[in-house]
């Protein structure tokens, strides 16, 4: 462990999360984006390298002992990507359906989630969430829309504290400060980290959309962005 930050309710660490996740304790839920394991930061797209991006290592494993241990320490958590990993059945699968999307790409991510519930559909083009990626400031290549992750924050409701192991650039994290939910993140890579700092941070400036945290998911943030 290199660095803790903390910014308002949010602990931001520095590091692996093999190392610091045995050090705290336990959260109310868990809502995180592991690599999927499928070589994705190895062939940035053409948008992205005339952005700056280079092929990365980083999604060429997946995380299998760490999304274990989250699941058997956790009652609540929501893991994107969870079809690429050989986690127990659920019905309540998250999906979010890419409307738009290029034909070499998929058409949807799913979410796996603890909880016994319906499996819910949320719909963004691609082209919507990409305004959301701040690329000229070096986001994250797989970086989920903000309005997708606050979505997925409404199936855990409560007041206690929301953990990402996989922190990134810090989507989840700027989704907990706007439901005034208290955040800890995780990041090794430093470039990212400070990107998060820097996003939650800034979130931290913007007046509060809500007084308390979200009790449920609204039914019409099903239909959030979809482009008409």
């Amino acid at each position: 462990m290199s660095r803790i930050e903390k910014i308002g309710d949010a602990t931001l660490y520095l590091g692996d999360c093999r190392e610091i996740l045995p050090t705290l304790g336990k959260v109310d839920a868990v809502v995180t984006d592991p690599p999927y394991g499928i070589g994705f930061a190895a062939q940035p797209t053409r948008y992205q390298r005339a952005n700056g991006m280079k092929a990365q290592t980083w999604d060429d494993q997946r995380p299998l002992d760490v999304v274990d241990q989250i699941v058997a320490a956790h009652e609540r958590v929501i893991i994107w990507g969870g079809n690429y990993f050989d986690l127990r059945p659920t019905r309540g699968w998250l999906i979010w359906t890419k409307t738009g999307n290029a034909p070499s790409m998929a058409d949807l991510e799913m979410a796996w989630t603890s909880m016994d519930m319906n499996s819910r559909r949320f719909e963004k083009s691609v082209k919507s969430a990409s305004r959301e990626k701040d690329l000229q400031n070096g986001a994250h290549p797989s970086q989920k829309p903000l309005a997708l992750m606050e979505w997925c924050l409404g199936f855990v409701p409560g007041p206690g504290a929301v953990l990402d192991p996989f922190m990134g650039s810090g989507t989840t994290g700027v989704a907990c400060v706007n439901l005034n939910r208290a955040f800890i993140g995780i990041e090794r890579e430093p470039a990212y980290f400070d990107i998060a700092c820097r996003r939650i941070e800034e979130a931290y400036r913007q007046p509060r959309l809500f007084d308390e945290p979200s009790a449920k998911p609204v039914q019409q943030s099903l239909l959030d962005g979809v482009d008409g």
